[in-house]
């Protein structure tokens, strides 16, 4: 064989090799995060957030996916279903994670009214081919322990009900952590950018598993 012959073979191979390599390549998945200000950085630097944490610790692991924040400050589960069918015609994601209900709470909206709406947000993404995870928050003690048992159980109802992924709570470790009031804003309902790294930590390992 003559050298131009072997390297016009080995050219070949390698151009096979690549291509090869590309079709096998795993396709970039979108994650929507429909939430509410927990989400949307109230009150924080852009950029400092737990789901710009995210995107930057899929990007640091070179993990192809995109993450698009559709999360609006004082938003109910009511916003979120209304608002959701077009987003997901519009971003076509892989995986939603909804974060949302807080702010029914705030409003002494009927808990019923609460999971429906989780229930059919959790339908209408997996309908669309997504896959779902429920993040669950905690409402202030002074609503009562049974009304805050009832609350924080409906995110797992709703997945257990719907077979999605749930995260029991956002703010696990955070509001009952021993320095708490430092870890949230002066309204006592927001936490400080310091916070969001573990509000990510919470969230990821669920997420994960979806990826």
């Amino acid at each position: 064989m003559s050298e131009v012959q072997w390297r016009r073979r080995h050219f070949i191979a390698a151009v096979l090799a690549g291509g090869y390599a590309a079709a096998f390549a795993a396709p970039a998945r979108t994650i929507l995060v429909v939430g509410d200000s927990l989400s949307a950085e109230y009150g924080l630097a852009r950029g400092s957030g737990w789901v710009a944490l995210l995107e930057k610790r899929l990007a640091g692991q070179k993990s192809p996916a995109k993450v698009v924040n559709a999360s609006i400050s004082g938003d109910t589960t009511s916003g979120g279903r209304s608002r959701l069918p077009a987003l997901l015609a519009q971003h076509k994601p892989d995986v939603v994670v909804i974060e949302l209900g807080g702010n029914d709470a705030l409003r002494g909206l009927p808990l019923q009214m609460t999971e429906d709406n989780l229930a059919r947000m959790t339908q209408d993404a997996q309908k669309a081919g997504a896959r779902v995870l429920l993040v669950g928050v905690q409402v202030p003690p002074n609503y009562g322990a049974d009304y805050s048992r009832r609350f924080e159980a409906l995110f797992g109802k709703v997945a257990k009900d719907h077979k999605a992924a749930a995260v029991p709570s956002i703010i696990a470790g955070i509001a009952d952590a021993p320095n708490a009031p430092e870890l949230f804003q002066a309204d006592r309902i927001h936490p400080v950018a310091k916070a969001h790294p573990r509000m990510l930590d919470n969230v990821w390992p669920g997420l994960k598993k979806l990826l």
